[in-house]
């Protein structure tokens, strides 16, 4: 079924969907035949030709279904277990308990599969807020065209009211967007020339022109519908266990039902009462509620989690989420905003003009937050970086380059310990910067130091509430840092966490992460390239703000699209809430089969009775499961 069809099939009524149709109009047919017969308006002989319309008709999908896994799988589902205990009461003339049967098993499948597939596509919904035109600009003129035929490079124009066709970077024009459908975040965002902005943004107010960054079917938008729908295919541990364990219970429900009417017919019992008895339990088995209870809340809990802005790559991942009680946090970027600014300026030779162009050249090829804010105020200030050539990441703890006819270094106060430099005079300074809550950078060449910058970050304003929410959830929190201790132990301080782990290196990171998790399932939050190895060590990996990098969104385990720490607690509800639904109706599953299969045995009850329960009790899993994608803020 391609994704159109899919979606077209969730957008119907539920009378429209044919297993339904089907069901209800043989459920008809049915009752009909019934009613007739007890009013004596017709003979026994034409109420069985009601009930052998009504059978195949209501049947069908489940039986073709099951008999295509049979042949091509050589497996035994569910549906053969029905189909066989329909033929059972064929053979024993029970035409109107065949007939209830496979109308109550064929609504109850058809409102289950009806209610998955709305669980697992709600979030192509997402899709419809895109418009399928734009206002492609082309030699000065606007000319509406299909926002499939949008391509990287074209330019299209937004007016207020409007919402954005597909990514792209605004070429002129200011404005405040809406980005909830992405980012899950329903506050609006300003945004001018040369910003990211992506498919089905909302555009408040200001007119803008885009230039394409990615085709229709490329854009961030299709992308989260894509990975959220193969998330939801994908199979966790338990609802992997509970698919064994079908493959082998069922067949064997089968066999014990056929030895249960050939061993009193060896015996000379008879063959009427136990063959009765051997398709009760056949429907009084069957394992419907325990084989649904897991997908259905799986795909819930993915579809609620991805409508908000939340990227969970497996059902895997989200029965993790509901396990973990520790969470380690990097800094820069997660606890603070990832964008310091440059406060304080030390030339041990007194030009400080001249130290701001080293380090900006130094810091010119560089992505670290602490390297933008360089550069940044080497601009403010009017200075040109140095020119830079062999530039060198030093992975956690500072960049080198060769300028002047020289290789300088800027870094961390411990990396220039390690390269042999006495800080002298200027570890007092850095000390008092560093107690302050501030990031020192020392810059130097190979021979002497030329001076010190200190950075200073703002923590999140969300930052605290979210630790203090944690350990309200029994969470312990741990931050990891390559931040040096001081300033680590400040932010900790200011924030209540648990722990604190500074001056690491990536490697240090994961090693960290490996000893927290020997206590148990343990969640890595971080937004850089230095935190990737941790990330991956993890049961869990987050990637924060993750929208519009292709690289955090298809690396990271869960993906924050929003850059806000606080989809973090949404993220964990929603594991624990789909973990806590899951194991309800797994129970009750079980507990549903432990009184079906005695009483069916015992000859206590009929087999609709059983047919009710059994089916009921299925609806009744798929009910519970759905809860899963409905998780309120606390």
């Amino acid at each position: 079924m391609s994704a159109n069809d899919d979606r077209a099939e969730t957008q119907r009524t539920w009378w429209r969907y044919p297993p339904l149709r089907n069901a209800l109009a043989a459920g008809i047919i049915a009752l009909a035949g019934f009613a007739l017969a007890n009013f004596g308006l017709i003979s026994d002989g034409t109420e069985r030709f009601f009930y052998w319309i009504a059978i195949p008709l209501g049947g069908f999908h489940w039986a073709r279904e099951g008999i295509a896994e049979l042949v091509r799988e050589r497996e035994v589902g569910i549906e053969i277990l029905m189909l066989a205990a329909t033929a059972g009461c064929g053979f024993l003339e029970m035409w109107d308990e065949a007939a209830a049967l496979v109308v109550l098993y064929g609504a109850a499948e058809g409102l289950e599969e009806h209610a998955f597939h709305r669980a697992r596509n709600a979030i192509r919904g997402l899709l419809d807020l895109a418009p399928k035109q734009a206002r492609v600009l082309r030699d000065g003129q606007e000319f509406l065209v299909a926002a499939a035929e949008l391509r990287p490079g074209d330019q299209f124009v937004v007016r207020p009211g409007e919402s954005l066709p597909t990514d792209g970077t605004i070429v002129s024009g200011v404005t405040s967007l809406d980005e909830s459908a992405v980012t899950g975040e329903s506050i609006p965002v300003d945004k001018g020339p040369g910003e990211k902005v992506f498919a089905a943004s909302f555009n408040g107010q200001g007119s803008v022109t885009v230039e394409v960054t990615a085709a229709f079917e490329d854009n961030t938008l299709s992308k989260i519908i894509h990975l959220v729908e193969e998330a939801q295919e994908e199979k966790g541990r338990a609802q992997a266990w509970i698919e064994r364990f079908g493959r082998r219970y069922s067949p064997a429900v089968l066999i014990s039902s056929l030895l249960l009417i050939l061993l009193p017919w060896i015996i000379g019992w008879g063959v009427g009462e136990w063959m009765r008895r051997a398709v009760v339990l056949l429907v009084a088995a069957a394992p419907c509620a325990l084989v649904i209870s897991l997908p259905i809340s799986i795909a819930a809990g993915i579809g609620a989690a991805g409508r908000r802005g939340i990227l969970i790559k497996g059902g895997a991942h989200l029965e993790h989420l509901g396990t973990i009680r520790t969470i380690a946090l990097d800094k820069t970027g997660t606890l603070t905003k990832g964008k310091p600014r440059v406060t304080d300026l030390f030339a041990t030779d007194g030009d400080e003009s001249r130290l701001l162009a080293f380090a900006a050249g130094l810091e010119g090829a560089s992505e670290h937050p602490p390297a933008r804010a360089v550069l940044a105020s080497a601009r403010g200030r009017g200075i040109e970086p140095q020119e830079a050539r062999g530039f060198q990441a030093l992975t956690g703890a500072g960049v080198r380059a060769e300028m002047s006819g020289s290789i300088w270094i800027a870094g961390s106060p411990a990396l220039f310990a390690d390269y042999g430099h006495e800080l002298g005079p200027l570890a007092e300074r850095i000390r008092a910067l560093q107690e302050e809550g501030k990031t020192v950078v020392v810059v130097g060449d190979e021979q002497h130091i030329a001076g010190i910058l200190a950075l200073q970050d703002t923590i999140r304003p969300e930052a605290r509430r979210v630790i203090e929410t944690l350990h309200a959830m029994g969470v312990r929190t741990v931050m990891l840092t390559g931040d040096n201790r001081r300033t680590a132990e400040r932010v900790a301080q200011t924030l209540g966490i648990d722990d604190v782990r500074a001056d690491l290196k990536p490697a240090d990171k994961v090693a960290a992460v490996r000893e927290l998790g020997v206590s148990g399932p343990v969640l890595m939050v971080g937004d850089g390239v230095n935190d990737a190895p941790a990330l991956a060590a993890a049961t869990c990996g987050v990637a924060m703000g993750a929208a519009g990098s292709d690289a955090a969104i298809e690396a990271a385990d869960i993906a924050l699209m929003a850059d806000d720490l606080g989809k973090l607690l949404e993220a964990l509800r929603i594991g624990r809430k789909t973990r806590r639904v899951s194991r309800q109706n797994v129970v009750f599953a079980l507990l549903v089969l432990g009184a079906l299969i005695p009483l069916g045995l015992a000859g206590v009850v009929s087999l609709v009775v059983i047919v009710l329960a059994h089916e009921g009790s299925e609806l009744l899993a798929v009910v519970n499961g759905l809860r899963a994608g409905r998780v309120e803020a606390e």
